[in-house]
């Protein structure tokens, strides 16, 4: 086998043995998912606000969830200079990564903070409490007033400061990602 090195000859046997009529459907355990079970981890919300779930928050009861299950890593407002800073206004000169100078959409925010947050108990918050979560750190950022009810219908819609800067990834001929 001149030319072929020998991890690609182990490679092509194992990709052989694997694909033989020998090879058995199943291998007698697990289980195909439910629905229930996979919508329960299809939880993505996209940009567009495709897959937001119902629900609204608003400022004040963001600020109150925000004191009790977030400032022990970001800080009583979120804008204490931490490693994990959420709060400064666009335009302003700190150099943290912060919602309102970096975040393109809107709706991310809502999609991580529902999928990682609290740090200590990803997933535990309920979706009520991450719309005011949500509006909590949009209004603390300078983005909506606090005033602003938001929802599936309205966060869709906020335009975030830093949108114009990100330029889609529009490259053809690899693995696109869409």
């Amino acid at each position: 086998m001149k030319g072929i090195s020998s991890r690609a000859l182990v490679w092509g046997l194992l990709l052989y043995a694997c694909h033989t009529p020998d090879t058995p459907a199943r291998f007698g355990f697990g289980r195909p998912a439910s629905q229930a079970e996979i919508d329960s981890q299809n939880i993505s919300i996209r940009p567009d606000g495709a897959g937001l779930p119902a629900g609204s928050g608003n400022f004040a009861a963001g600020r109150s969830i925000f004191q009790a299950k977030c400032a022990s890593c970001h800080g009583p407002t979120g804008a204490e200079p931490t490693p994990n800073r959420l709060v400064a206004a666009f335009g302003d000169t700190v150099k943290a990564k912060t919602i309102g100078n970096y975040w393109p959409y809107a709706t991310t925010i809502f999609d991580y903070i529902r999928r990682a947050m609290p740090f200590n108990a990803p997933g535990s918050l309920t979706n009520e409490e991450v719309y005011h979560l949500t509006a909590f750190l949009l209004c603390s950022n300078k983005i909506i007033d606090s005033t602003t009810v938001i929802d599936a219908r309205s966060l869709p819609r906020i335009v975030m400061p830093a949108k114009q800067y990100y330029v889609n990834d529009d490259r053809k001929g690899g693995n696109e990602v869409k």
